[in-house]
């Protein structure tokens, strides 16, 4: 019996390069486009869950796995913005400089018979107090821009983090551990 096709509901090259430290290559990579609009008053957990969601779902067709997260940065309640100026990786340092926040991964798998499971895994992070010039060089790196929070913590930012209580890969964009499972679970590993 041939195993069903893993599709990728991601752009993101990270959950590719997750996926493949694992021994995971998806068949075939298909990005959800979907609208990522904050509902009023929705909190980073609901809204990580319901992104993970709606990606799987627009991409799913029966007969395959349809793999697809989200990754949403808070601090409290407050949702950060996937960074896509300079001006918007400086606010998001200035506010998560010299305390916590949370990374939210969701995940979501629908199996071929479109049964969905999902996982979230939420991360602690604390960012060291950044100076006005570590800010600055950051930002002029480039590296915020396009990531969840503005920052990547698997590139220059590493020195940033003081302290992280969770999933390491859930930061750089989805947890393993919690994938294998899933997979597991429905069968397409063994």
């Amino acid at each position: 019996m041939t195993k069903a096709p893993l599709i990728l509901a991601s752009a993101s090259p990270r959950r590719l390069q997750l996926l493949a430290q694992i021994g995971i290559v998806p068949d075939h990579v298909s990005p959800a486009d979907i609208d990522e609009t904050e509902r009023k008053a929705e909190k980073p957990r609901p809204y990580a869950e319901r992104m993970g969601r709606e990606k799987a779902a627009a991409v799913h067709t029966n007969g395959q796995f349809t793999l697809a997260g989200d990754t949403v940065v808070s601090v409290g309640r407050r949702i950060l913005p996937k960074a896509e100026t300079g001006e918007e990786v400086e606010t998001c340092l200035r506010l998560m400089s010299g305390r916590a926040h949370q990374v939210m991964t969701s995940i979501c798998l629908i199996d071929p018979e479109g049964r969905r499971t999902e996982r979230l895994s939420d991360t602690r992070v604390i960012l060291k107090r950044l100076s006005d010039a570590e800010i600055a060089a950051y930002v002029a790196s480039g590296e915020g821009v396009g990531k969840a929070g503005g920052y990547g913590i698997q590139g220059l930012a590493s020195a940033f983090i003081q302290r992280i209580s969770g999933s390491y890969s859930a930061i750089v964009g989805l947890p393993l551990f919690e994938t294998s499972n899933l997979l597991r679970g429905a069968g397409y590993l063994e």
